[in-house]
């Protein structure tokens, strides 16, 4: 129905398939902004976990909104650290550094951590490594039935004494849609190109299937319907 259809402006037409990925994390900024109305906060700073779609376009909107970002994630070197270079963001190597209280001294107290990989020990570690009136925000799905052991006294008096917010974030509705299609422009504008190099594949519909592959030069792949 025409009701529920959101206008994609023509210069936006080759990237639009981003716009699903991007309309979650668009709810998630716009949460952490109404959550964080309980306090008198101005962010400075934000790690994202995970450099795939919803990671990167998360780094992108928190850099729209002036906040230095620094991506976190497995993979070191190719696209995703370029695509994170571009943006003006940072690429840390998860090999090399663990999510900690090491790390937050190293970079400067983190204000906001974006959760987008789906490894449920990091959420965990991102409630301990989140500063004073920080905010973590969930939005992997983890398949498994992994179980860790948790500091649970330490993590529930951080959780009170620094004042700290965890959430988590899964779909959204029209108006993410519609303010993705404005944030589309708005980084096509800054970062020419940026969007269009986070589609690495298109590929016919017979061959859907290596959709599936993951390497390090892979972030997005997409079936063009002829």
């Amino acid at each position: 129905m025409p009701d529920y259809l959101v206008k994609v402006p023509a210069g936006s037409a080759d990237v639009a398939v981003l716009l699903e990925p991007l309309c979650v994390v668009e709810k998630v900024v716009e949460q952490i902004k109404r959550i964080q109305e309980r306090l008198v906060w101005q962010p400075k700073r934000a790690v994202v976990l995970g450099a795939g779609p919803v990671g990167l376009l998360a780094g992108l909107l928190l850099r729209l909104e002036g906040i230095e970002v620094h991506l976190y994630a497995t993979t070191k070197g190719g696209i995703k650290s370029d695509l994170a270079e571009s943006m003006g963001a940072s690429f840390i190597w998860a090999r090399e550094h663990e999510l900690d209280q090491a790390l937050a001294d190293e970079i400067g107290e983190v204000d906001i951590i974006v959760e987008a990989t789906g490894f449920s020990p990091l959420a965990f570690d991102a409630m301990d490594m989140v500063g004073h009136n920080g905010i973590v925000c969930l939005t992997g799905v983890s398949g498994g039935t992994r179980k860790i052991e948790v500091p649970s006294d330490h993590l529930n008096l951080e959780m009170v004494l620094m004042n700290k917010v965890v959430f988590g974030s899964v779909n959204a509705n029209r108006r993410h849609f519609e303010s993705g299609v404005r944030h589309l422009e708005a980084i096509e504008a800054r970062w020419p190109g940026l969007l269009a190099r986070m589609i690495t594949e298109r590929l016919p519909m017979a061959d859907f299937a290596r959709g599936f592959e993951r390497s390090p030069t892979h972030v997005k792949s997409i079936v063009e319907v002829a």
